[in-house]
């Protein structure tokens, strides 16, 4: 009975869970050598980065901070966090799969670090997540496909980073999905037809991966995408013959392809068109059309 009544002891305003879990990051994390570091001596509301509301840690904001290490296990001992931003940083290894107990967390932003281990599946245990920045790291692996759990997420930014393997079918079940960015990693494989059920989808980016294949006729059905970059691939083959009803494409990338036909044609069927693109710079290919072409669907 005494041993609970100390676990949960606050110590400024939170209890000593949280912040033995606040003091294995700044451990794992070298920080003695943060920008602005902690004094572990004083209460934990005045720790810089740290938002608590109502005696809980709801936001760790650490951007920019010098944080060199690894992400601690017991993050996921932090169970009220809403928003973590370690943006900018110099963290290594990966993601640890404690993250799973995180059912608050709203936007995960570990963006421009050096992560280098393939993406945890109990990712997908966080239900709440808004937005997950992941980009300029060196993660490695595929795509788990738990992701697909993410049902509230907007925002996934995975550009360049070394993931490889095939898009999972599970993508499709991202619903609320407004920004898909996974450019420059070493993905392979078609993309999946099951990408039109995310029907908000507003940007979709592909850019310099391993993708090949003829481009669903389903992609026509996300009728808010505004940016659509697929170049530097090997798609093949002729373009969805209803491209064209996308009328709010503003942005799009598909040269460095092996697209067929006469694609010039496209910038005057899609009146909000602004940056246009479908050169193959290395081989002077072939200019794509609007013809008919089989797919998968």
């Amino acid at each position: 009975m005494l041993f609970c009544f100390v676990t949960l002891l606050s110590f400024g305003n939170i209890s000593t869970k949280e912040k033995e879990a606040l003091k294995d990051l700044y451990n794992s994390t070298k920080g003695a050598l943060w920008r602005t570091t902690w004094n572990l001596d004083k209460p934990v509301l005045e720790w810089y980065g740290v938002v608590v509301k109502d005696n809980k840690v709801i936001e760790l904001n650490l951007e920019f901070n010098n944080l060199r290490g690894k992400i601690p296990a017991s993050i996921g001992d932090l169970v009220h966090l809403r928003h973590v931003n370690f943006f900018r940083n110099r963290i290594t290894g990966a993601i640890p799969s404690t993250i799973e107990n995180l059912k608050s967390l709203q936007s995960l932003n570990i963006s421009f670090n050096m992560l280098n281990e393939p993406l945890p599946n109990e990712i997908g245990e966080l239900k709440s997540l808004r937005q997950l920045k992941l980009f300029m790291n060196a993660i490695g692996g595929e795509i788990p496909s738990t992701i697909g759990q993410l049902s509230h997420l907007k925002t996934l930014e995975l550009y360049n980073n070394q993931l490889t393997g095939e898009l999972p079918s599970t993508i499709g079940d991202l619903i609320n999905l407004k920004e898909m960015l996974l450019s420059s990693n070493k993905l392979s494989g078609k993309l999946p037809s099951s990408i039109s059920n995310a029907k908000t989808l507003e940007k979709l980016s592909v850019f310099d991966n391993n993708f090949f294949g003829i481009l669903p006729n389903s992609i026509c059905n996300l009728i808010h995408l505004e940016e659509l970059v697929l170049s530097n691939n090997a798609f093949y083959g002729n373009l969805p013959t209803n491209l064209a009803s996308l009328i709010n494409l503003k942005v799009l990338l598909i040269g460095n392809n092996d697209f067929k036909g006469e694609l010039a044609l496209l910038k005057g069927q899609l009146p909000n068109l602004k940056q246009f693109d479908f050169v193959n710079v290395n081989n002077q290919g072939t200019i794509a059309t609007l013809d008919e072409e089989e797919d998968d669907n």
